[in-house]
C-alpha cells in the first residue's frame, strides 16, 4: 500500500484560518492538504527512526515539555528532555523498521496515526499523538506494542456440505 492512499478521517473540524473561508472546493482541498501533511509528518518519524537521524528526530517532537512516549516494555517516558534522550539510545542502534497502514485521524489541531510497524518477522502496533503548531504538524507522543498476527485466510472446502 501507498503511503499516500493511507486510510485518513476528519473528525470533527480542524482549526486552520483557511478552513474558514466559504467556498467549500477550497475547505475540501485545505482538508486534504492537512491530512496530508499529517501523513507525511508520521512518514518523517519512522524516516528518522530506520535511519538513525537524530536531528529529524529532534524536529518531528514539539519542543514542549508535555511530551510523552511508552516504547515497547518501557514504562513512562515524559518531557522533552527524557524522550529525546530516550531516542537517542534507541537511535544508537536504528531498528530495521518499517511503518505500513496508517490511518490518520484529526480533531482540531489535535491528530493521530495508527499505523504498524514491521520489524523483521515481528509487529508492532503503534498510536502517534500530533498537535498542529504553526502550521506543522508535531508530535506529542507516541506508543507501541505488540500486536496480535493476522490469521492466515482459511481455505474453504466447497464441496462439502454440512
Amino acid at each position: 500500500m501507498k503511503e499516500s492512499s493511507a486510510d485518513v478521517k476528519l473528525l470533527g473540524y480542524i482549526k486552520c484560518r483557511s478552513i474558514y473561508q466559504a467556498d467549500p472546493e477550497k475547505r475540501l482541498f485545505d482538508l486534504q492538504n492537512t491530512l496530508e501533511n499529517l501523513i507525511a509528518a508520521n512518514t518523517h518519524f519512522y524516516k528518522a527512526l530506520a535511519s538513525g537521524d537524530g536531528h529529524l528526530m529532534r524536529q518531528i517532537w514539539s519542543d514542549a515539555e508535555d511530551i510523552t512516549c511508552i516504547h515497547p516494555g518501557w514504562g513512562p517516558v515524559t518531557g522533552r528532555e527524557a524522550v529525546m534522550r530516550s531516542w537517542e539510545t534507541i537511535l544508537e542502534s536504528p531498528p530495521q523498521i518499517t511503518c505500513t497502514e496508517p490511518s490518520g485521524y484529526i480533531s482540531g489541531e489535535s491528530a493521530y496515526v495508527i499505523a504498524f510497524e514491521n520489524l523483521g518477522e515481528g509487529r508492532l502496533i503503534a498510536t502517534n499523538v500530533f498537535r498542529l503548531e504553526f502550521d506543522d504538524w508535531k508530535m506529542i507522543h507516541h506508543q507501541a506494542g505488540i500486536a496480535r498476527p493476522t490469521p492466515a485466510p482459511k481455505n474453504i472446502d466447497k464441496t462439502r456440505m454440512h
